[in-house]
């Protein structure tokens, strides 16, 4: 007897496995591309815009360290807060309402951290809450205790969130000399935190970096706390002795605000900063 081979039929369960496993990856894979080039579009658009005049005028009368920057970094510093002000929420609290001032006072602090770094942004950095002054904790706070509220200038959240109070903030900005600096505080705990710890330890791109770093704020924390505890005058804030992470962000004020006084007072500290910021201030 003849035998012949006949083709399967298609039934609906066979097309429903043969979308299931080529179907939704391409649809995934197809979604993902549009996005990045949505994106990639987005910010090209965002990089090629002019810089606003009344961006520059708020630069020349709130943030003047910016006019120190050599100029291929204030070009890059210009970028940066485009970018940073295209992707960044702002809120404000307590009646804040949030202007161009804010935005571009924060941002152009918090982008003379980054401005050394090129493409180095906050990538874990979802929005930026203003208040009018200092504040208690938020409830939104990760740590936040109703029964014990406490008064703050500045929070950094490891969840993507800056809280400023606005009156610090650009008092901060406007003198470029004391070392007390609200946003550069800050935002340099965000940086701390890009990997979702707040330790003082930063993300490095290499383990002799990170083995450098290490040596060097491990020693310098440890004069800080003898200097704190003693009363003794110190070119750091002694807020930076309570931790490595403050130790961190007080060091950044101070690399910015004083550097010459901390390169000439704490040269390990300044040397460490300049590598790891990509920035030598004191040239300024």
């Amino acid at each position: 007897m003849l035998r012949t081979n006949k083709p399967t039929p298609i039934t609906s369960s066979t097309y429903v496995l043969l979308f299931v496993f080529l179907g939704i990856p391409a649809l995934l894979f197809g979604g993902q591309y549009l996005f990045a080039r949505r994106y990639r579009a987005k910010k090209q658009a965002v990089v090629t815009a002019d810089f606003p005049d009344t961006w520059n005028a708020i630069l020349l009368s709130n943030v003047p360290l910016v006019s120190k920057l050599p100029s291929h970094f204030r070009q890059r510093l210009e970028t940066n807060i485009k970018l940073f002000l295209a992707e960044v929420s702002f809120e404000g609290q307590g009646g804040v309402q949030i202007t161009d001032e804010i935005r571009v006072t924060v941002a152009a602090q918090a982008c003379l951290l980054t401005v050394g770094r090129e493409d180095k942004r906050y990538p874990r950095l979802k929005n930026v809450i203003i208040y009018p002054s200092a504040f208690t904790d938020s409830p939104r706070a990760p740590n936040f205790d109703p029964d014990n509220p406490t008064y703050r200038l500045g929070e950094s959240w490891t969840t993507g969130t800056v809280i400023l109070a606005w009156d610090s903030t650009k008092r901060g900005a406007i003198n470029i000399h004391d070392g007390r600096n609200v946003a550069l505080h800050e935002f340099a705990h965000q940086l701390d935190q890009e990997d979702g710890v707040g330790d003082g330890v930063p993300i490095f791109q290499s383990q002799s970096a990170f083995t450098a770093w290490s040596q060097v704020f491990t020693k310098e924390y440890e004069i800080q706390v003898k200097k704190a505890t003693k009363g003794r005058r110190s070119v750091l804030d002694h807020y930076g002795a309570t931790n490595y992470a403050e130790f961190f962000a007080v060091s950044t004020e101070a690399f910015f605000e004083k550097p010459k006084q901390l390169k000439r007072k704490r040269p390990e500290i300044y040397k460490i900063l300049k590598n790891y910021y990509r920035l030598d201030p004191v040239s300024w």
